[in-house]
């Protein structure tokens, strides 16, 4: 079984707190104490981020790592292929594509979601394993980036959350720029399994996921089809 759980904000690299959408993840594996590998390429590897995914996913029991590209870096393909889930931390998603495809981690994360390793993350993250994303890697607009597209569709995160994000996906729509976008709101995520949306996660207070269409130049917010919707 192939498995995408796409976090459209929040987390422990927030705040750890009561680490919902955590031990939701760590729940997917069939692992009692799983492996899971940090990347947090988007941020540069900060160092606060990747203390807080040890503090989070150590107190779950799970067998914790992280992968640098900033310092010197371990070999990838035997690492990811020993993991049960993957975690990408949020960020700038062009700059973190960009250097996994230089040393060719995209590839290999492709092959392990293949084989059933869970792919999970949050921003960039989230928005990586589609077809497209939807970014703010750029400073003063939004834009929409191809990513790495394990699945079908474009994805925007936030969309609850931040202001520029229901104004750039109702522009596009309306432009006909696109047809039709996953929006994730922050504290919420949508799981994939075996390529299709299966589950709508919430996390927070009364949010959403939703599949975002333009109709008679009205916007359109539907329930993603075929999925079931879990309030942590």
């Amino acid at each position: 079984m192939k498995q995408i759980i796409a976090i459209g904000g929040g987390g422990f690299g927030r705040e750890i707190k009561d680490l919902k959408i955590e031990k939701y993840i760590v729940n997917q594996s069939n692992n009692d104490s799983p492996s899971i590998c940090f990347i947090p390429t988007a941020t540069g590897d900060d160092q606060g981020y990747i203390d807080n995914f040890y503090k989070a996913f150590d107190s779950l029991n799970c067998k914790t790592s992280h992968i640098d590209f900033f310092k010197r870096t371990i070999k990838l393909d035997k690492h990811i292929s020993n993991q049960d889930i993957v975690f990408v931390g949020g960020g700038n998603t062009k700059s973190m594509l960009a250097v996994w495809r230089e040393w060719g981690l995209d590839s290999i994360l492709k092959s392990a979601y293949d084989n059933g390793v869970i792919m999970s993350g949050v921003s960039a993250g989230a928005i990586c394993w589609f077809d497209k994303g939807i970014t703010d890697s750029w400073k003063d607009h939004q834009a929409i980036l191809p990513c790495l597209g394990f699945v079908d569709g474009i994805c925007c995160p936030h969309y609850d959350e931040e202001p520029e994000r229901i104004p750039f996906v109702k522009k596009v729509l309306e432009e006909a720029v696109i047809d039709n976008c996953f929006a994730i709101d922050g504290f919420c995520a949508l799981h994939m399994i075996d390529d299709a949306a299966k589950f709508v996660v919430s996390f927070g207070d009364n949010t959403d996921s939703y599949d975002v269409s333009c109709k008679e130049n009205k916007i359109i917010h539907n329930q993603i089809s075929k999925t079931e919707k879990i309030t942590l």
